[in-house]
């Protein structure tokens, strides 16, 4: 039996609610941050898909480096919505999310890194 992926798990969910937002921002009509935000906040999740079927111990951890950095891109985004108001609304779920999501990756990647290392 295949052990569940929970960082697979989670940013998948996590690319369903930036779905819903970029849904959001579009019906206010906001067309270039709700792109931006789309492209970065699913790309997290296509990293780490991409990452499960890494040829190497290091083509895993540069997948899931990029990863961290799209979900690094994604947590800007979020933070210009929340402090522009462009959009008026709440990001604190999305940004507390993604904060976790960096540090999950983070971690991934420096385990790997130093185990290589050994």
């Amino acid at each position: 039996m295949k052990k569940e992926n929970l960082i697979l798990n989670r940013t998948f969910d996590f690319s369903i609610v930036i779905i819903g937002l970029y849904k959001t921002l579009i019906g206010k009509k906001e067309y270039v941050l709700s792109k931006q935000i789309l492209r970065s906040g699913t790309s997290i999740g296509a990293n780490v898909e991409e990452a499960t079927a890494a040829f190497s111990k290091n083509d895993f951890a540069y997948k899931m480096s990029v990863a961290s950095k799209e979900a690094r891109e994604t947590r800007y985004w979020l933070k210009l919505l929340q402090k522009s108001q462009l959009v008026k609304g709440n990001y604190e779920a999305q940004l507390s999310e993604v904060d976790e999501l960096i540090n999950i990756l983070t971690a991934i990647v420096k385990t790997v890194q130093s185990k290589e290392k050994r």
